[in-house]
């Protein structure tokens, strides 16, 4: 991986391809290696996948995070890397931090996209287990947060078909530093409403939902309908379609840059 100097942090990240930018946020407890399977069909683009602050390979600062520092760096992964516009597309967390940046810096970007994000905050009920899952990281450590966690992400009968995603999801969640963990739940938990950023741009958007996604149905993926607005449902897939149909995936986004780049 390289590896580059954001605010005094490390971020870590691969790069693959040449021509127009594109960067893939990862979503919570997860990395750069979520995206491994949907690579192979964005040949013909620039395909930045770093590891988001507090995940993977790059620096776990300790405190609570806030979803615009997370936003931040990526704009100064961008400046490192000398990127002036790029489309940023971001999984579950990811698509949180894509909304952040779309509101503060849209100027810097081609197009976004949220899969399997929203522009709703956390609910009540929602923002209870978040403070559930610090403690569970606290008291008990990371794997046993992560064996909770990650099952719940697939599409039902996952475990059968293709156990294989579902373990290899839970080894990447194995490596998150507790403290990154935890600074990106209480971030997530304090975030707003973004459903006017997504509604109101002016830039080319895509909105990817899994058909069989729990966590985040349709309905809250595809939040506007403006003529901008690329919607697309993964079918069979649930929150976690760069594992379970990363082929299907990489074409709706292969797609779309395509469409983005050609107008």
């Amino acid at each position: 991986m390289e590896k580059v100097k954001c605010n005094g942090n490390t971020i870590c990240y691969l790069e693959q391809g040449h021509g127009e930018p594109v960067i893939l946020l990862h979503g919570y407890c997860g990395s750069s290696s979520y995206w491994e399977q949907v690579l192979p069909y964005l040949n013909g683009y620039r395909v930045i996948v770093p590891d988001l602050r507090g995940h993977g390979r790059s620096d776990a600062p300790v405190g609570p995070y806030t979803i615009e520092q997370m936003a931040d760096d990526v704009l100064l992964l961008m400046d490192e890397l000398d990127i002036q516009k790029a489309t940023l597309l971001g999984h579950s967390l990811g698509g949180y931090i894509t909304l952040s940046f779309v509101q503060r810096y849209t100027s810097r970007l081609n197009a976004c996209g949220l899969i399997h994000s929203t522009g709703y905050p956390d609910s009540d009920e929602a923002k209870e287990k978040r403070v559930k899952a610090v403690s569970v990281i606290q008291g008990e450590g990371i794997t046993n947060f992560v064996d909770g966690l990650i099952p719940g992400l697939f599409a039902p009968g996952m475990e059968n078909r293709k156990p294989e995603c579902i373990q290899k999801a839970k080894e990447i969640g194995y490596l998150t530093p507790p403290q990154g963990a935890i600074g990106a739940a209480l971030a997530m938990r304090e975030r707003p409403d973004r459903r006017d950023v997504l509604s109101s741009t002016t830039l080319p958007v895509l909105l990817i939902a899994g058909e069989k996604d729990g966590l985040i149905p349709s309905e809250r993926v595809f939040t506007t309908d403006h003529t901008n607005v690329t919607q697309s449902v993964i079918k069979e897939a649930g929150h976690m379609s760069m594992m379970e149909e990363p082929e299907e995936l990489g074409k709706v986004i292969h797609s779309f840059l395509d469409h983005v780049h050609s107008s």
